[in-house]
């Protein structure tokens, strides 16, 4: 019995924690506590649009948010993580997709450390579990969770094309995008791709034509299965809101602040948790192996040890990071490439997360290498500490934490957290009886106090909305509607007018005040917008979580306020006065 424990403990470990994973979310579904920021706000709403419009496969039609907007600009219908939307109800393709990031990190581990260890790979089997359960269990930004946990997949094509091209190897390249992302990762690893491309030419003396080949097959499997990207970026005429967007110009000073911070902490969407406890156990590692090689003084080895070049890699897409926000790098690129206006070059640390658990990898493998029992049940303990960090460090998309955490609230306090789970905030049921009440039949709406995604949600077409790539025609149109909360409002001018990616209502005080809580308080409920240009662009319903203290100046009338046993949501439906024409 000991033996077999000693023996598949590791299986077991795997096993159990994938399966408490399965249990919290198969138990309370609905009542799941998701992630709402840049997810349940953005993605899952446009992909629930799409499938209520059925126009996944569609061409030359217009979606029901900001006004109306090219189907061209939400993304492709040959994305695996998008493909679930359309084939599942939102809910579960969100899970499935959740699952399949663990998946895809784990067995895409494995799949490498096979192809680069060999026979090898047993003697370092326990190991590599623990660092690919890991890495697939990163609380990454969920909508392209699968493109984070899948670049060893590519990593392991572009090793056996380097080796000996053959087609199979070709076409898992050509299909690589259908996991992935152009915009965060696709031109990111053509790029890595060229630099490889020459580093070998220079290592082997011999220009490398397979994986030359590999990044032409590469670039033209994102150019066909994100053909409405590449559209939209190179052969439409209308000018973005992408050309307005401000980025901050940092002083050299802020630049190394700013590298340090991508250094140290969880990025953007890519909040891997290696702060609490990967990166200390690296570093670590690393200065005690640079000081060993230098009282040997092995000088040469400190240059190529792998563990040493993985860091720099580390370090350098830190400093990109950094770089970005230096302002005449960013007008350089802009001048010399046009079609990047606006793009986020500071998507380096997007590959930090695999590099960390890479690296993790490397140092503990020395452990095991050392043949000591006490080293290699240590490097063991390392790798299950830092699983359990990352499975239970809360964090923004740590939706599992998430869910524990809102249970175990209401259960201990006897009351629901200020949270709202994933059945709560779109709240469907309640929707769908305002729908109802009014024959509903595709009026042109606005939300108050909540997240235009949630009227997205339930098929209602909003004027306002969350997309980081529409006209500025329209921008300027929706401007002048809520132009009364802009003016002499520094903030709320510089975030529309310099930004723009939300383009949300604000109120009386200036607050941006979309709520992903249970309760809301607003310091000035009055609603700042120029009711005429409303009406103008098609508006006719308000859906408002407060109860507008400027109605009759508005010159708004309360048609009724809704409520349902199921949402947390009491809904003040407000339309203008005179109504001529029903807007469909």
């Amino acid at each position: 019995m000991k033996n077999g424990f000693k023996k598949y403990w590791v299986p077991v470990f795997v096993g159990l924690v994938i399966f408490l994973q399965l249990i919290v979310f198969a138990v309370f579904r609905e009542n799941s506590y998701i992630a709402v920021h840049d997810n349940l706000d953005l993605f899952v709403s446009q992909l629930q649009i799409m499938k209520n419009t059925k126009s996944f496969f569609s061409h030359g039609v217009l979606l029901p948010m900001l006004g109306g907007i090219s189907r061209d600009t939400f993304g492709s219908e040959f994305s695996l993580y998008n493909i679930l939307y359309f084939l599942f109800p939102g809910l579960t393709a969100y899970l499935i997709g959740y699952f399949l990031k663990i998946l895809f990190g784990f067995c895409s581990i494995q799949i490498l450390a096979r192809e680069i260890y060999g026979e090898n790979y047993s003697k370092y089997r326990s190991l590599l579990w623990l660092i690919g359960l890991g890495y697939g269990l990163i609380p990454v930004f969920p909508a392209y969770g699968i493109a984070f946990t899948s670049v060893p997949l590519l990593i392991y094509f572009l090793i056996k094309v380097y080796k000996k091209p053959s087609f199979i190897w070709y076409l898992g390249i050509f299909l690589y995008p259908l996991v992935s992302y152009f915009s965060y990762f696709g031109f990111f690893l053509l790029a890595y791709m060229v630099c490889a491309i020459i580093i070998m030419w220079i290592k082997d003396k011999k220009f490398p034509k397979g994986l030359t080949a590999a990044l032409f097959v590469l670039a033209a499997g994102y150019i066909v299965f994100e053909y409405r990207l590449f559209h939209e970026m190179l052969f439409t005429s209308k000018e973005t809101i992408r050309t307005i967007m401000v980025s901050p110009d940092f002083s050299l000073a802020e630049v190394g602040r700013s590298v340090w911070n991508a250094f140290i902490n969880p990025v953007f969407h890519a909040q891997d948790s290696h702060l609490y406890f990967v990166l200390p156990v690296c570093v670590a590692g690393l200065v005690i192996m640079n000081i060993n090689y230098i009282r040997k003084k092995q000088f040469r080895r400190i240059l190529t040890d792998s563990c040493n070049l993985v860091f720099l890699f580390i370090l350098f897409n830190c400093l990109i990071c950094g770089i970005y926000n230096l302002k005449a790098v960013r007008d350089l690129v802009e001048l010399l490439l046009p079609p990047l206006t606006g793009f986020q070059f500071d998507r380096t640390v997007y590959f930090n997360p695999f590099l960390w658990f890479a690296l993790l990898f490397l140092l503990l493998k020395r452990l095991y290498d050392s043949k000591k029992r006490t080293l290699l049940r240590l490097a063991n303990a390392v790798a299950v500490v830092s699983v359990l960090v990352v499975m239970f460090v809360p964090q923004t998309y740590n939706d599992f934490v998430s869910t524990c955490r809102g249970q175990a609230y209401e259960l201990v306090k006897g009351k629901q957290p200020q949270g709202m789970s994933y059945g709560e905030f779109y709240s469907e049921s309640l929707f769908q009886q305002i729908k109802d009440d009014i024959h509903y039949d595709g009026e042109w709406s606005v939300a108050y106090g909540l997240h235009p995604a949630v009227l997205q949600y339930s098929g209602i077409a909003t004027l306002d909305g969350y997309l980081g790539f529409y006209t500025t025609e329209y921008h300027d149109r929706f401007r002048k509607m809520i132009a009364p909360a802009l003016d002499g409002n520094e903030w709320a001018e510089d975030y529309y007018d310099h930004w723009g990616a939300r383009a949300y209502l604000f109120s009386g005080s200036g607050e941006n005040i979309p709520s992903p809580f249970r309760t809301i308080d607003l310091k000035d409920p009055r609603l700042m917008i120029d009711t005429d240009a409303f009406k103008e662009l098609g508006g006719q319903y308000i859906f408002s979580r407060v109860k507008i203290s400027n109605e009759e100046e508005l010159g708004l009338k309360l048609r009724n306020v809704y409520t349902d046993d199921s949402s947390p949501y009491e809904i003040f439906l407000y339309e203008p006065e005179e109504q001529d024409s029903r807007v469909h």
